[in-house]
């Protein structure tokens, strides 16, 4: 059997020196060392100890192990599986992820989580117990209060500033899905339960993961809320209801005298590109500022993939810029062929070669622009090559009425540029 010893400060320092594989075979217990299909409830491990739940799912494909990572409705396919003895290890699709465990006695996984989307690679403890498919216990009995539809939420960060959002939820009986926005994005898939006067909310998407909890005053007031996301982050939360809530803007602006872009940079496979290259010129050219370690953008990607690749053909360019963690070129080159391969990108993807955490990113990179806040950022080129739009704020599938409105302003704002002589 195979057993892990998880040390003093796991989650900062090298795994060679703090993850201790020990194999020893004893006579009294018997291994479990196949991969039980079905459902599984999963947990990481804080550093302050609190563990953020999720769910898994197993199943068999042509003779091979399939596991799924389970948000509401969101299902992240995991096919990158290595099954040996009683090692499960798999890798996250998208994202610098991935998971290495073993097969316990009773069936559940017991291992470590590695996140490499972070400044520096964090090791998480991580568990999966099979045959669960709840995430939260109804401690607390039947729910107190109905909390569907929008709400006006105050997060307050450690420094004790205020930054805005929206929550939007869907209840039914005590199960509670929806999700948070903010001016730059939103929180995605997120899943749990209202138990009497508490909610409980999580997620993990193979970069985020996210837990929320809080107190329901009664119909329309929310309190005492705490959002704790990565692996010690956390913030105080409240929230009004507010049918009619919105959001300040996050986006750049042209700086004075500035009209166009001007930027250079090698694509994936190595080649330079320029925005003044002959293939877009005289077309409307959509810029994507992004980053491979931001599940937002990870969304953004697969919709300007789709409608690329369906609209190519009416005079539209797609350009993303990526803006990793890191400076190293092959590292950013690894992670956003993830992208590409999972979305089918067929436009170019650039390596910006600065980190999205340089706080000259935007002089070193798109200097016509004030400070780039927010990342997906998207820029809209006419045909002239006169920046024309700047938007901060990308809404996915999960908001709902959110995402079809930005679709349709987004829609309307191409056709526009596409239409002009």
């Amino acid at each position: 059997m195979y057993a892990i010893l998880f040390i003093k400060n796991l989650f900062v320092k090298p795994l060679s020196l703090f993850l201790l594989v020990i194999l020893a075979f004893t006579e009294t217990g018997y291994c479990q060392s196949v991969l039980q299909n079905g459902f599984y409830r999963a947990t990481l491990t804080r550093q302050d100890s609190n563990m953020v739940v999720f769910n898994l799912q197993v199943d068999d494909i042509n003779g091979k192990k399939r596991l799924q990572i389970l948000n509401a409705e969101e299902k992240i396919l995991v096919s990158d599986v290595s099954i040996k003895n009683d090692s499960v290890n798999f890798r996250m699709p998208a994202f610098e992820s991935e998971f290495k465990s073993t097969i316990q006695s009773d069936g559940s996984l017991k291992g470590v989580w590695i996140n490499r989307t972070a400044s520096t690679t964090q090791y998480w403890p991580f568990a999966a117990v099979p045959g669960q498919n709840w995430r939260f216990a109804e401690n607390q009995g039947k729910a107190t209060n109905d909390i569907n539809g929008k709400w006006e939420v105050s997060f307050t960060r450690p420094n004790n500033t205020i930054r805005p959002a929206i929550a939007s939820f869907k209840q039914t009986g005590n199960k509670l899905t929806g999700t948070f926005l903010t001016p730059s994005g939103d929180y995605r898939y997120l899943q749990g339960i209202v138990t009497g006067d508490s909610l409980y909310l999580s997620a993990f998407d193979g970069s985020n993961v996210y837990l929320f909890s809080a107190k329901l005053e009664n119909q329309h007031t929310i309190t005492g809320g705490l959002f704790r996301s990565g692996i010690a982050g956390k913030e105080k939360w409240e929230a009004v209801r507010n049918e009619k809530a919105t959001l300040p803007s996050h986006a750049p602006s042209l700086k004075e005298g500035s009209s166009r872009l001007n930027f250079t940079f090698k694509d994936i496979n190595g080649r330079m590109v320029s925005i003044n290259d002959e293939r877009f010129k005289n077309k409307v050219v959509i810029i994507q500022l992004m980053g491979s370690w931001c599940p937002n953008c990870l969304d953004e990607t697969k919709f300007l993939s789709e409608y690329y690749n369906r609209n190519r053909s009416r005079g539209v360019e797609v350009i993303a810029l990526a803006y990793e963690y890191s400076t190293d070129f092959e590292r950013s080159q690894k992670s956003l062929r993830r992208f590409q391969q999972l979305y089918n990108v067929q436009y170019p993807m650039l390596i910006t070669g600065v980190t999205a955490s340089d706080t000259m990113k935007t002089e070193k990179t798109l200097p016509q622009l004030t400070p780039i806040r927010a990342f997906p950022t998207t820029l809209f080129l006419d045909k002239k090559g006169y920046v024309r739009k700047l938007e901060s704020s990308y809404y996915g599938p999960v908001t709902g009425e959110f995402h079809e409105a930005f679709k349709k302003e987004f829609f309307e704002t191409v056709s526009g540029l596409i239409g002009e002589k």
